[in-house]
């Protein structure tokens, strides 16, 4: 059962009020202050800044919130573990980053439910730093991202390879040609993905090697949803770089045109990414080997 003291703690630290945290919690403000005493009495620190007017943690109250973060979830965690084995379900949460969740992977794991009645998959999309974020706050079992993540407490399995190219409407002049030099881009519009989106991290990397930087190019538009951007672009109001299985299918109906960059080459791994505690490995195989085999069936 997680400590009554660290749910007063995190619900302090959202709200920034002792008030506040004593009335949702249907505490004493005495009480709240007591529980806060006895936690920095435990760990020896000053969880909160004193004399403020607004409450803001300590270096050493920061890394107590983070894990009691952790502890929550590792509590939620249990109880959600015990509340399946009673019922005979298994159920696992899958962070998935945005431009992956258009495509394939989604498939994935509809099929993986149809096999297995028994599993129920909890599916979030966001960007790839909260992805992690929620992952190392056990807040999701596993994750599927773009790219790699180099740290010894997580295991990564290739799942695909994949490449970001131009992509551009049927109807802009790139279209009829076979293939594009980066100086003639800086007169394109760009619509893009946020600069915390991996693949914009990728692009951006690309573009340093080639002596350029993202600033020299126009961009009008930013937006994380990758429908939107394939609609702009499709109806001629800028062009894009993006992930070819993001566009495949626009690709094969002719919506869109994909255009090679010369001298540029933007391949990219997909990965599936889990703690090393992770307790349901042996699905990973099968996740697998049906990802392989809806991928023959395009």
């Amino acid at each position: 059962m997680l400590d009554g003291k660290i749910q007063t703690l995190l619900a302090l630290a959202k709200v920034g009020s002792y008030t506040k945290t004593a009335k949702i919690l249907s505490l004493t403000q005495p009480a709240v202050s007591h529980q806060m005493r006895q936690l920095e009495a435990e760990y020896g620190i000053r969880i909160f800044y004193p004399g403020r007017k607004e409450l803001k943690p300590t270096p050493e109250g920061e890394i107590l919130i983070k894990y009691a973060k952790r502890m929550l979830a590792l509590d939620e965690n249990v109880r959600q573990e015990i509340n399946n084995a009673k019922k005979h379900l298994r159920r696992i949460s899958v962070g998935i980053t945005t431009t992956l969740g258009e495509y394939l992977v989604m498939q994935i794991f509809a099929d993986y439910c149809r096999i297995h009645p028994d599993v129920t998959i909890n599916i979030i999309n966001d960007g790839i730093e909260n992805i992690y974020g929620m992952l190392s706050l056990f807040q999701i079992d596993l994750a599927i991202v773009e790219g790699k993540i180099q740290r010894e407490d997580y295991v990564s399995v290739l799942l695909d390879t994949d490449y970001l190219c131009l992509v551009v409407s049927p109807r802009h002049p790139f279209a009829r040609r076979g293939s594009i030099g980066l100086e003639e881009l800086k007169r394109e519009k760009f619509i893009l993905r946020s600069s915390t989106a991996g693949t914009r991290k990728l692009f951006e990397a690309q573009l340093l090697k080639q002596g350029k930087r993202i600033e020299q190019f126009n961009t009008v538009i930013e937006t994380d949803n990758i429908s939107t951007i394939k609609e702009l672009v499709a109806v001629n109001l800028g062009v894009t770089i993006m992930a070819h299985s993001a566009c495949r299918k626009e690709e094969l109906s002719g919506q869109l045109m994909v255009i090679p960059i010369e001298n540029m080459s933007m391949p990219r791994e997909i990965n599936i990414v889990y703690r090393q505690d992770f307790s349901h490995t042996e699905i990973l195989q099968e996740i697998l080997e049906i990802y392989e085999g809806n991928k023959l069936q395009m």
